[in-house]
């Protein structure tokens, strides 16, 4: 199921409405969807490069907006919506324990999911579950799906079909690293001082 939701998301990065199809996959993707934005992204920039800045804009906007609707879900539908979804990911029996390690890491949980492999979709609606406060969530979550989507825009920009492999292999990891060396260098300050 999961490689003909792939197969179809990656036929739509073609279609002349490819933008839209974009933002809608950015949309549900934060709250329920598999597939990353990510897989429209690239080949729609590599088809436009000259429109890569507005495709990540698209991505972001979208993504923050559908990431929004996952707050909501964990927020007030947990039992009925949000519970299902994390059965799905396999995170709903480890909520209870999930949801206190999350209520003390806070923005950084949604740093970490907004920028990483980890579904961020999960993170959404554990931020709404364990009540967040909205305006961090909301920060947060412009800043590291900006953060992710701009830098795959700019390396695709700037180095196209090349760095392809590169961002599918190994940006994924790299995020994950500089988000462990960021908040192990806060930790170590905060230590220190």
């Amino acid at each position: 199921m999961i490689r003909r939701i792939y197969d179809w998301t990656m036929a739509k990065a073609s279609h002349p409405n490819a933008m839209w199809f974009l933002a809608a996959v950015a949309f549900i993707e934060a709250s329920v969807f598999p597939i990353p934005p990510d897989v429209l992204m690239i080949p729609m920039i590599l088809a436009t490069p000259w429109r890569a800045w507005k495709i990540a804009l698209v991505a972001t906007l979208a993504s923050v907006a559908g990431g929004c609707l996952g707050y909501l879900i964990g927020y007030g539908f947990m039992d009925a919506i949000g519970t299902p979804i994390l059965q799905f990911y396999g995170k709903a029996d480890s909520f209870n324990e999930l949801a206190h390690r999350f209520n003390e890491m806070g923005g950084w949980a949604v740093l970490v999911a907004g920028v990483t492999p980890f579904p961020y979709k999960v993170i959404t609606i554990f931020s709404g579950a364990t009540h967040l406060s909205p305006p961090l969530f909301l920060g947060v979550s412009v800043l590291a799906r900006a953060l992710r989507f701009f830098l795959v825009a700019a390396l695709l920009w700037k180095f196209g079909a090349p760095i392809k492999i590169f961002i599918e292999r190994w940006l994924g990891l790299l995020f994950t690293l500089f988000v462990v060396l960021l908040i192990g260098g806060f930790y170590a300050l905060k230590f220190i001082g």
